[in-house]
């Protein structure tokens, strides 16, 4: 049989326009073309597909991919002064194609890496032995701060240290793979390599050469399922296994909440934790529930204030406690991290000599630590062929900052002789060979509707997870693709692009699900519980968006009667803007900062529950609030205002009914329903407060019909002209009208007997019990005694509900 590697003859393919002007560079490995200059057989199908298309269809098809990864809600953060601004995720749109068969001699080098890196980390946790027999420097680990004291002599739940990993590896110009780097601390990168496939599978759909592709989900499914069996307890309690995330700040925070969704699994905060009698719980609606493992994506110094870093804001304290005790696994064991240090690099071939008797299958790039003297002259006298750096840096070699030298210049332009550096810092530093990194096809848009493909530098992340039958990898799905010619800005936070990574077979694969078969009876499955600090932010979601939503239908009433009368000191508009002052907002402006204030609070509460909400929500939320920014440098007070007004209540209504029609009704819906129910009623009772009061102004009454937009159910209801007691009975005491205070008072009423422990006893709890006396008085009481003072203390009822429900559930 053929090599996948042998170069073809020479044919008309590599004569096409669009590879008229790839040009492999002299010296560098191409993953294309080989060195004779003909096609890699491996890329062939796809190429000669690829050619087939007409030149109008290609950007069109890019285009697919991009407006499913809009769609999708994928993005990542750029490090910046906005620390929530979030870019389009940057896709490669040709995917780098590679054999099996070459993808499975690789996976069997960073298998036997792997094995070697939980052999260092458990030496480095337990007897010493590599820093006592002199194969590493005590100054790499005791002075380096990702190397975590509190671990020393601690035995991890299920005798593993490592269960995910991913390596960075290239290609050198004689078409081996070496090592960039280890990943071993909270590696990111995998659920970002399911949104590649997602987005290819967009632009290549067609079935050949997609049959002959390796699927990414069974390395998903057989991972979960060795979270799960992770997380149970030696006595066959089980216990469940979460995501640990950082939060929304995080730059890769979408790959969290999607790897949550894709593995249904929670992913929790720090503040969603707590530790109890050395047993890590998670804070739920029904009370602390028990945790047997997380799957962490923080550094681990952020983990734990009490035993880390004290000065930490989103760790758990107590959380070391847990995984002392045995009860708590994590993924990866704290202190992980001290395996990606650079500068662990230059004693690694040794150490596995010394522990496996074995050279490393898959060598890493070449590293010298500058604290030993002739290590150090070494990097002195090849600094033009150098990466000199940091020694306890964890970033990857191309990750480079200004207190990097390459090439033998500073890439802060400092003028200082490198020899006086090495000299100066000695064992601070770290000297890698300049690798040069092969090239791969990318597309070169020409600005002008067409473009070529182009050779560019790239490195192929693996990812790889520990199973009861050993370690699997993912078979393809990341790679790393820089600007043509400069392969140090592979990083998205230097430019550069993702692609997704074809693992090809000769043969059609088998179909993949990430669900194991169905045996036995079908059963349906109870969702989980619902943390509290999820529940927090769905009810305060839905506070938000009622607040809102009434905001916006008062800002439309006032300027529709601005429009109407052309002067602001007409009684009514001035009751309108009192009402929106008491409340924050200035009404000069058209679309007013307390308004883009609540729908940024709005949002960032939605942006804490992506993990439970759906991608068409969060994109109609980001809409809203893009379109109300678009509004302030164009709406104009008056008419102009009204209309913009009436295009954001379409929007927030549109939004709150995709959500309100298609979440699923569990706890999480509950909460984002009480909190709508109360701020509806609460802003009711506000609003005829300062519209029924007996100072109110003529008009005063149409006014607060038309903002609770009931004016037909008024005309239709009545038939007579608007007064206080047909206001008072259609807004407060209908119970089949969607904007009266009673409707949503029964509505609380019901939402509140389904949440845990409404009852106590078999009878109500304190919920209901205290909604009870508001519930019956509005429901005898007739229009004409409903009084101002009576209003106020239902504001005041309401308010007193909130604490309790706060105070039952979301602490």
């Amino acid at each position: 049989m053929q090599s996948p590697d042998t170069p073809d003859a020479a044919s008309p393919l590599e004569q096409h326009p669009l590879l008229a002007g790839y040009a492999p560079v002299p010296g560098v490995a191409d993953e294309l073309f080989e060195r004779s200059g003909a096609m890699r057989r491996v890329w062939r199908p796809f190429v000669e597909k690829f050619l087939q298309l007409e030149p109008g269809e290609i950007p069109q098809r890019f285009e697919r991919g991009n407006q499913y990864l809009r769609d999708a809600g994928v993005y990542y953060r750029q490090y910046s002064n906005d620390v929530l601004a979030e870019r389009e995720w940057p896709l490669s749109h040709i995917p780098v194609v590679l054999h099996e068969s070459e993808w499975s001699s690789i996976c069997e080098g960073l298998a036997q890496r792997a094995d070697l890196l939980e052999a260092v980390m458990a030496d480095l946790y337990g007897p010493g032995m590599l820093v006592f027999n002199g194969h590493l420097p005590p100054e790499l680990i005791a002075g380096n701060k990702h190397w975590m004291r509190p671990m020393v002599g601690v035995q991890p739940k299920g005798g593993n240290y490592l269960h995910f990993l991913a390596f960075e590896i290239g290609r050198s110009p004689d078409g081996s793979w070496f090592v960039l780097g280890d990943r071993t601390q909270a590696p990111s990168g995998a659920g970002f390599a399911l949104e590649n496939r997602m987005a290819t599978g967009r632009i290549f759909p067609e079935s050949f050469p997609r049959d002959h592709i390796h699927k990414l989900a069974t390395f998903f499914g057989d991972f979960r399922a060795a979270l799960e069996t992770l997380a149970g307890r030696a006595d066959g309690d089980m216990r469940r296994a979460a995501i640990l995330t950082p939060g929304p700040a995080n730059d890769s925070y979408y790959e969290h909440t999607y790897i949550a969704r894709y593995l249904g699994l929670s992913l929790l905060e720090g503040e969603d934790l707590l530790v109890q009698n050395g047993e890590a719980m998670v804070r739920t609606i029904e009370g602390p529930q028990p945790l047997g493992a997380l799957w962490r994506r923080m550094d681990a110094g952020f983990v734990d204030p009490l035993e880390f870093d004290p000065a930490t804001q989103i760790g758990t304290p107590g959380l070391m406690e847990a995984v002392r005790e045995g009860n708590l696994a994590m993924v990866n064991a704290l202190g992980a991290g001290v395996l990606e240090t650079r500068a662990l690099m230059a004693f690694l071939p040794k150490i596995s000599r010394v522990l496996t008797g074995q050279p490393l299958a898959m060598p890493n790039i070449a590293t010298w630590w500058c604290g030993g003297a002739s290590e150090r002259a070494h990097v002195r006298a090849n600094a033009a062929n150098m990466m000199i750096g940091p020694a306890m840096a964890v970033d990857l070699p191309f990750d480079l900052d200004a207190a990097t030298a390459l090439g033998g210049q500073f890439r802060s332009g400092a003028e200082a002789p490198i020899a006086d550096w090495l000299e100066a810092e000695g064992g601070k530093l770290v000297g890698q060979e300049a690798v040069t990194l092969s090239t791969t096809p990318a597309w070169h848009d020409d600005g002008q509707g067409g473009g070529a493909i182009r050779p560019c530098p790239m490195t192929v992340r693996v990812f790889a997870a520990r199973t009861p039958q050993g370690w699997q990898f993912m078979k393809g799905g990341y790679a790393r693709i820089g600007p043509e010619g400069d392969a140090t800005a592979l990083s998205m936070q230097q430019g550069g692009a993702v692609a997704d990574v074809w693992i090809v077979s000769d043969k059609p694969v088998p179909s993949a699900s990430i669900a194991p078969r169905q045996t036995g009876t079908f059963r349906r499955k109870i969702p989980g519980t619902l943390p509290a600090r999820a529940a927090d932010n769905l009810y305060w979601l839905g506070r938000y968006i009622e607040r809102c939503e009434d905001s916006i239908r008062v800002i439309r009433a006032y300027h529709l009667r601005l429009a109407a009368t052309g002067s602001p000191e007409d009684p009514r508009l001035a009751r309108l803007a009192q009402f929106l002052g008491a409340h924050g907002f200035d009404i000069s402006q058209p679309v007013p900062d307390a308004l883009l204030q609540r729908l940024d609070a709005a949002q960032a509460c939605a942006s804490k529950v992506r993990d439970r909400f759906s991608t068409d929500g969060w994109l109609a939320l980001k809409d809203l609030s893009k379109t109300a920014r678009e509004m302030v440098n164009t709406a104009r007070p008056g008419d102009d205002a009204a209309r913009a007004m009436g295009v954001l209540l379409r929007k927030i209504t549109g939004f709150s009914g995709l959500v309100h029609e298609n979440m699923y009704r569990f706890e999480g819906w509950r909460f984002l329903s009480i909190g709508r129910a109360l701020e509806r009623a609460d802003g009711l009772a506000a609003l005829l407060i300062r519209f029924t009061a007996e100072d109110a102004p003529e008009g005063a009454l149409d006014l607060a019909v038309e903002v609770a937009d009931s004016v037909i159910t008024h005309q239709r209801r009545y038939r007579v002209r608007t007064n206080l007691e047909t206001v008072l009975d259609l807004l407060v005491l209908d119970a089949a009208n969607p904007r009266a205070i009673l409707f949503h008072i029964n509505g609380l009423k019901a939402l509140l007997a389904e949440l845990p422990g409404a009852e106590v006893a078999g009878r109500p709890g304190d919920l209901l019990r205290a909604l009870m006396p508001l519930r019956t008085q509005l429901s005898v009481i007739e229009p004409e005694e409903v009084t101002l003072q009576m209003l106020q203390q239902i504001r005041s009822d309401l308010f007193r509900l909130s604490d309790l429900v706060s105070q039952k559930y979301l602490r």
